[in-house]
């Protein structure tokens, strides 16, 4: 076996780790999840051992994830986790057939929140020639080490590297000229994907920033040029010199913003809510305003991406006086009575890997106040590398008993997580499942993906900055953020 990546097998094939997007603040590994990655290095070692595997070949492996999980289990019931848990036979480190059994599947996998960055784009000009160069990922042997974030590495790590079938590009904050993945950027990779037979593997987000001049008027422009699966704004988000931020149904930004989108025949609003950029502005990070604009609009979909989540809150029982996180967000759809609100879990549930109990809080309280049938999966790759880890992960992670009956919470089903794998996000944009896969299934991207299995080189490394100095420098990028 050759490999590029990682030879000597340092890497785990689950990325527990203090990457963020960009958007927050990285926050350190508490002590249980330090204490889980150390027993599984550990484990590893023991398994490799055991089964006269040279160490990356059996990372590689689906053993390898299976050995990772069940130590990350072991290590977190040890300190007492006891609302969730990752579930896997006790041979799965060792048997594959036990390891497939637990975290192989065949769920129709639509990842509806995707990044990468355009090395060529407007953004760099401010940016400067040493964007991004702190980074993890910075040192992957591109000649531009920008190159290391782009739509190469993206469909790799998403197409190749991980059982996702579909997926949304999205964009983060900025202004035309501070966005690092721009439209041209972002039309030239759904080219490229879509060049290999013609599928439709990405959809594609408008942007607007409705606090920036000329960005609603700019969203016709977007749409006679692109065909949109929706628009994409951050209601945190204001020029240094103008306004903070926005609601929803705010007479000035947020109803102009929906208004233009509804008129150009877009029925998908997508919101950033929760993971706070910084102290301005923060009332307008909360999903107070969802529910109301919701109501408003039944015609339409409200996806929240994060769900709200905020990572300077631990997620408990639900709280009805909760004005920011998860919490917030269950209010404001309850309070209004709508069901055209869904739940996005990008860096969400990447998060909350590290914290079982409150993972399992997080999923459960959603689940049973917003339905299982408005939660939807999304990754926010490529900041964390393939998204195959959190696959598996998800597909491993069971809400107790104890919390369960406790709470109320639904049990975390395999037909349930079918639904948040893909169903709920298809239906929402207006796919059919059973055809996109049977027209996915032979096209060149599987057929190239099939070939690659032979012989897998997965980096199992994270893209997005991990410490305070990588998160400023990345913040600089933006000149007009919050």
């Amino acid at each position: 076996m050759t490999t590029i990546h990682d030879p000597n097998g340092q890497r785990l094939p689950i990325k527990l780790d203090s990457t963020s997007n960009g958007e927050f603040a990285p926050v350190p590994l508490p002590a249980p999840a330090r204490m889980a990655r150390n027993e599984a290095q550990a484990a590893v070692d023991d398994a490799a051992r055991r089964l006269a595997l040279p160490r990356r070949r059996y990372l590689v492996s689906l053993l390898g994830a299976a050995a990772t999980l069940a130590a990350f289990d072991r290590a977190f019931a040890a300190a007492g986790a006891r609302g969730g848990r990752y579930a896997l036979p006790k041979e799965a480190p060792f048997e594959l057939a036990a390891a497939q059994q637990a975290l192989a599947g065949d769920e129709f996998i639509f990842d509806v929140q995707l990044h990468h960055v355009n090395p060529q784009g407007a953004w760099r000009k401010r940016a400067g020639a040493n964007a991004f160069k702190g980074f993890p990922n910075a040192n992957c042997g591109k000649a531009d080490h920008v190159e290391c974030f782009s739509s190469e590495q993206l469909l790799k790590d998403v197409f190749l590297d991980s059982d996702t079938a579909m997926g949304v590009l999205s964009h983060v904050p900025g202004g035309a000229d501070t966005n690092p993945l721009d439209f041209e950027a972002a039309g030239a990779t759904r080219a490229a994907a879509d060049a290999l037979d013609g599928t439709e593997r990405l959809l594609l987000h408008g942007r607007c920033m409705p606090t920036l001049a000329g960005e609603i008027e700019g969203m016709d422009a977007q749409a006679a040029r692109w065909p949109l699966a929706g628009f994409k704004t951050y209601t945190q988000f204001g020029p240094r010199d103008g306004a903070a931020g926005f609601y929803l149904d705010d007479e000035r930004y947020g109803l102009p913003f929906i208004e233009r989108a509804r008129k150009l025949g877009v029925r998908n609003i997508c919101v950033h809510k929760g993971l706070a950029f910084g102290p301005r502005g923060y009332e307008f990070s909360s999903c107070v305003d969802v529910g109301r604009a919701a109501k408003r609009y039944p015609e339409l979909n409200f996806l929240v991406y994060h769900s709200g989540f905020d990572t300077g809150i631990k997620e408990g029982p639900y709280d009805p006086n909760a004005g920011f996180g998860v919490d917030a967000l269950i209010r404001s759809v309850a309070e209004n009575g709508v069901k055209n609100v869904y739940a996005e879990l990008g860096s969400t549930w990447r998060f909350v890997m590290r914290d079982p109990d409150q993972a399992a809080h997080l999923l459960g309280k959603l689940l049973k106040h917003l339905g299982e049938d408005n939660i939807l999966w999304g990754t926010d790759s490529i900041w964390y590398g393939s998204p195959q880890d959190q696959i598996q992960a998800f597909r491993a992670f069971e809400i107790s008993r104890e919390f369960q009956q406790r709470y109320g919470y639904p049990a975390l089903t395999p037909a349930i997580k079918r639904k948040i794998f893909g169903l709920n996000a298809a239906r929402v944009y207006a796919l059919r499942p059973d055809a996109v896969r049977s027209r996915l299934a032979r096209d060149r991207v599987q057929k190239t993906r099939l070939d690659y299995l032979n012989s897998p080189d997965p980096s199992f490394a994270t893209l997005g900055p991990r410490t305070r100095r990588e998160f400023t420098a990345f913040r600089r990028l933006h000149g007009d953020l919050p």
